[in-house]
C-alpha cells in the first residue's frame, strides 16, 4: 500500500533563526577563515578562497559555538575551532565530489568542474593540514586528538561505502554504521570540542557528543532523501550520485526489502544500467512504496534521541537553538 509523508520544508530562513545566538560569532569565525586561508601564491589563494564558497551552510561551527554556550562561556579557542572543522567539512565536500563526479555544490561548479581532480584532491589537502594547524596552535592537545580520531574514522567510513558499492544486501544496520562514521562522526567531534573547552564535564561533553552523532545521522539520512527526490535547482548541487556509484542508501535497502522477488529483479535491473537515468527510472518506486517514509521516520527518530541528549544541559536559550537545529536538519530541503 503507498504510504505518504508529508514534511515540512525547512528553508535557510529556518536555518538562520536557529543561528541567530551565534550570528556575530560565525562572522567572526568566517573572518578566522578567510585569514588562515590567505596565501603568498595566487593560485592557492584563489583556489583556497573558492573552496571556502562552497562550504554552505556553516553547521559544523554552529555545532561548536551552541555546544559552547549550551555548556558554559565561549573563550578563544572557540573561534579556531570553529574555523578549524569548518575546514575540515569543506575537505571532505571537495574529495566527495572528486569520488561523485559532481559537478555542482551550492550552485557552483564544484572545484573538480572549475579546475580539475588534481587540484580538488591537493586543495582538500591544504585545507585539511591548515585546520590541523589551527588546532594544533592551542595549549591543550584535546582539539588535536579530537579531531585526528574524528578524521581517522570519517575515513573509515568513506572506505567502507566504497566497498559496499553494489552491495544491494547491505543492511540497514550496515548502513547507519557507514554514516555514523563518514558524517556523523565530525557532528559529534564538533559538540565535544564546544563542550569541552566550555569547561564541561566528561558526562556533559560524552551526552553532547551523543547529541552530535545522532544529529549528524538523521543529517546523513536527510541527504539520501534529497539525493533520490531532492530538486537540484533547489538544494543548488548535483543530485542521483549514489544511485550512479550504486552506494545503497537508506530509501534504497528499504525500498528493495519491501520489493518481492520479481519488482526487487526489475530495480536492480534499473540500478544495473549504463546510461544516466537511474533517479528518474526509479522515482515512481520510490513515490509508490514507503520508502521515503520509513527513511524520514528512522531520521526523525535520531533526532528525537538527539533532543533527549540536550536534556543534560541546563535549560538556555542555546539548548534551545540546538534543539531548533536539530530540526532544521531533519526537515531541510536543501
Amino acid at each position: 500500500m503507498t504510504q505518504r509523508v508529508e514534511i515540512r520544508r525547512y528553508t535557510p530562513d529556518d536555518l538562520q533563526q536557529s543561528y541567530a545566538l551565534v550570528r556575530d560569532e560565525l562572522a567572526r569565525t568566517d573572518q578566522v577563515i578567510l585569514q588562515e586561508l590567505q596565501s603568498h601564491y595566487p593560485f592557492v589563494d584563489r583556489l583556497a578562497k573558492y573552496g571556502f564558497r562552497l562550504g554552505g551552510k556553516r553547521l559544523r561551527p554552529a555545532l561548536v559555538l551552541l555546544s559552547g554556550k549550551a555548556c558554559g562561556n565561549l573563550t578563544e579557542e572557540h573561534f579556531a575551532l570553529a574555523a578549524a572543522v569548518e575546514m575540515i567539512h569543506t575537505a571532505t565536500l571537495i574529495h566527495d565530489d572528486v569520488l561523485d563526479e559532481a559537478t555542482m555544490r551550492r550552485h557552483l561548479a564544484t572545484v573538480n568542474a572549475q579546475w580539475d581532480n588534481e587540484a580538488s584532491v591537493l586543495l582538500g589537502d591544504y585545507l585539511f593540514a591548515r585546520a590541523v594547524c589551527l588546532a594544533g596552535s592551542l595549549e591543550t592537545n584535546f582539539a588535536c586528538c579530537a579531531i585526528g580520531e574524528a578524521a581517522r574514522v570519517m575515513c573509515e567510513g568513506e572506505l567502507r561505502q566504497v566497498d559496499s558499492r553494489g552491495n544491494y544486501d547491505l543492511t540497514e544496520e550496515e548502513y547507519v554504521e557507514i554514516i555514523a562514521d563518514k558524517t556523523a562522526a565530525l557532528c559529534a567531534c564538533c559538540c565535544r570540542l564546544g563542550s569541552h573547552y566550555a569547561g564541561a564535564s566528561e558526562d556533559l561533553r560524552e551526552s553532547m557528543g551523543r547529541y552530535g552523532r545522532h544529529l549528524g545521522i538523521a543529517f546523513q539520512i536527510t541527504d539520501d532523501i534529497l539525493d533520490v527526490l531532492g530538486d537540484e535547482r533547489t538544494t543548488g548541487k548535483s543530485l542521483g550520485t549514489d544511485l550512479v556509484k550504486q552506494k545503497p542508501t537508506l530509501p534504497l535497502i528499504r525500498l528493495l526489502n519491501r520489493a518481492g522477488g520479481g519488482r526487487r529483479r526489475e530495480i536492480l535491473s534499473l540500478l544495473s544500467r549504463s546510461e544516466n537515468h537511474r533517479r528518474e527510472a526509479l522515482r515512481p518506486w520510490f513515490e509508490q512504496e514507503d520508502a521515503i517514509a520509513y527513511s524520514h521516520e528512522r531520521a526523525e527518530w535520531h533526532i528525537h534521541e538527539a533532543k533527549e541528549e540536550l536534556q543534560s544541559a541546563a535549560d538556555s536559550p542555546a539548548r534551545k537553538a540546538l534543539a531548533m537545529l536539530a530540526d532544521f536538519v531533519v526537515n531541510r530541503k536543501l
